[in-house]
């Protein structure tokens, strides 16, 4: 591992061999389960033959089985802090990621059948199965919602499960990504991630996932111009924050290494994912009556099975600067999470001419 210390400020660390990192926060207290992003993403990157069933970026319900199913007990990642030895893990089936329903809509609309819209058979489970389902009882049952895609990790195990070098982190910006005439559809990178965030294409033979939209970054657009991945862009609430973890300028940087709000999902993985999340906060539980009393209604033990033990200090800070904020004190920490200005909220070409 390599460290941007050069100047004592910063404790930021990227990989080996690597100039900068992006990275991404999310604030999960802004998902309002829209889907936009997946279908910004779906459109854009996996709509050819053998990636029907593939989301490189999805909405889950949490809590609940997630995409693919039941892949936070799926395996992967690594054993140790020191990155030497490999978690074992396991390729989903494709009954978990859900296979594509035929619908009887010939019936409906040509044949005057009067039955509901249906699936014709099948139907047992597909993404987003028990989407708002959540936990808890009346009234005071709970859920949020879980935006996912690669997290283009510091130290990725799916880079390190390919016998053949083909996937990678590029150079300039940390970027995962797979080299598809290197790739042989071996499966051992869908294997090793633990978020099971790298797919297979049925058609091609190759795996498949998130590249981080990088021709959008890159400029390479009708007009040059540069935009953030299509997920972040036409986010309707702009929950995501865009850039570099070690552009200390940046409110990336901020959130991740000063505030330390922006947690990474499943940090037991060991992986370092550079995909950090505002945790959720929600009302505390109220009586039948509808009185309010002093108990959370999202479980902390549960946010810290997500986020780890951090997520108490997290979420200690927040509530202190929200505080702080009512009183009409200045809180930096409130505005960089209130943020709109694209101009900071996507910074993508601080390193341009570094």
């Amino acid at each position: 591992m390599s460290s941007q210390q050069e100047d004592g400020d910063t404790h930021v660390n990227v990989a080996d061999g690597i100039d900068h990192q992006v990275a991404m926060v999310m604030d999960l207290n802004k998902c309002i389960g829209c889907q936009t992003c997946t279908i910004a993403c779906k459109s854009l990157w996996t709509e050819d033959g053998g990636s029907e069933y593939m989301y490189w970026n999805n909405v889950e319900t949490k809590p609940g089985e997630g995409y693919p199913r039941g892949w936070e007990d799926s395996g992967g990642g690594w054993q140790s802090e020191d990155h030497s030895e490999r978690q074992p893990g396991e390729i989903p089936s494709q009954e978990d990621y859900g296979r594509p329903w035929e619908f009887n809509h010939s019936e409906i609309m040509y044949e005057g059948s009067d039955e509901p819209l249906r699936p014709r058979e099948g139907a047992e489970w597909g993404p987003n199965w028990d989407e708002d389902q959540g936990a808890g009882e009346y009234p005071n049952s709970y859920y949020f919602y879980l935006p996912r895609i690669c997290n283009h990790c510091t130290h990725p195990s799916c880079v390190e499960a390919c016998p053949r070098s083909a996937i990678y982190k590029r150079e300039e910006d940390g970027i995962v990504l797979v080299d598809q005439d290197r790739c042989r559809g071996y499966r051992y990178c869908v294997e090793g991630c633990p978020y099971k965030k790298v797919y297979y294409n049925t058609v091609s033979k190759k795996s498949e996932k998130c590249i981080f939209c990088y021709p959008r970054i890159e400029g390479e657009g009708p007009e040059g111009e540069t935009f953030a991945p299509a997920c972040a862009e036409e986010c309707p609430p702009q929950l995501r924050l865009v850039g570099f973890l070690d552009d200390e300028d940046g409110p990336i940087y901020k959130l991740v290494e000063e505030y330390e709000v922006a947690l990474p999902l499943h940090p037991e993985f060991r992986t370092q994912p550079n995909v950090y999340y505002i945790p959720p906060y929600a009302p505390p539980q109220h009586t039948e009556d509808g009185e309010t009393v002093d108990v959370e209604r999202i479980p902390r033990q549960y946010l810290r099975e997500l986020f780890g033990d951090r997520v108490d200090d997290a979420l200690d800070t927040i509530k202190r600067e929200k505080q702080r904020a009512r009183q009409g004190d200045d809180s930096e920490l409130m505005e960089l999470l209130q943020h709109k200005n694209p101009a900071k909220q996507y910074r993508l070409e601080v390193f341009e001419d570094g």
